[in-house]
């Protein structure tokens, strides 16, 4: 249940808060980018503000984002597609693990240290909790996806093929233009974050554009801005 006094002792009104978080997570824009948006508006924020402003509510947000939908993504099981992508944090490499499903639902955002069976196994049982079983799962040719659900008596619904994997190379587009934006990230802790954070607002502003009519897409991006406004009302 939302807390009543989420946005009590801030002197900034709920709506803006929400304008600059939403500016900052669902565009490729920096925090001095969206200072100066807002200062175009006759808002005057700082970017430090803004920094602090997307970790305290940004976690927050997403998380009723979540609630709101998982109720109704049960189709979502059919198929999912997995794929992996490397981060660098301070020089290191680090893997992304990231689940869409068959719509281009961002389902899991997982960041590990290692690519093999230990950590497929991590990020695989983390999407099953949330999810359930899908009835198939499309991967790349990664011996630690077969390994993995081999474990989890996964193994007969995993299909690997060429060009079949597209729909999860496809969806990390997004967050690959944020990371150019923010420089890339200094902490593993920061990037699990984000990439949490960021799946859930892409999903709630994804309004597949190239699917609709014109009408229906702007009514569609309408109700999503008026939901986004109403996030953590008092």
């Amino acid at each position: 249940m939302t807390k009543p006094h989420l946005f009590r002792g801030f002197r900034t009104s709920p709506e803006i808060i929400r304008l600059a978080v939403m500016m900052y997570i669902r565009f490729p824009l920096s925090l001095r980018n969206v200072e100066d948006l807002l200062h175009e508006r006759g808002i005057e924020v700082s970017y430090e503000t803004i920094r602090f402003w997307w970790h305290r509510f940004g976690p927050i947000f997403a998380s009723e984002i979540r609630k709101r939908r998982i109720g109704s993504m049960r189709s979502s099981r059919w198929q999912w597609h997995l794929d992996e992508v490397f981060v660098k944090i301070n020089g290191e490499t680090h893997y992304l693990w990231r689940a869409v499903d068959h719509e281009g639902e961002v389902l899991e955002s997982v960041v590990t240290k290692t690519r093999d069976k230990k950590a497929a196994l991590k990020f695989m049982k983390k999407l099953m909790k949330r999810h359930g079983k899908p009835d198939r799962v499309v991967t790349d040719e990664l011996r630690s996806y077969g390994a993995a659900m081999k474990v989890i008596g996964n193994a007969d619904r995993q299909r690997t093929a060429r060009w079949m994997n597209n729909r999860a190379e496809n969806s990390h587009q997004p967050f690959r233009r944020r990371e150019r934006a923010m420089l890339r990230f200094r902490r593993m802790r920061s990037l699990q974050k984000f990439a949490s954070v960021h799946a859930s607002v892409y999903n709630h502003f994804n309004q597949e554009r190239g699917l609709s009519s014109r009408h229906i897409f702007k009514a569609n991006r309408a109700a999503a801005l008026a939901e986004w406004r109403g996030l953590c009302a008092n």
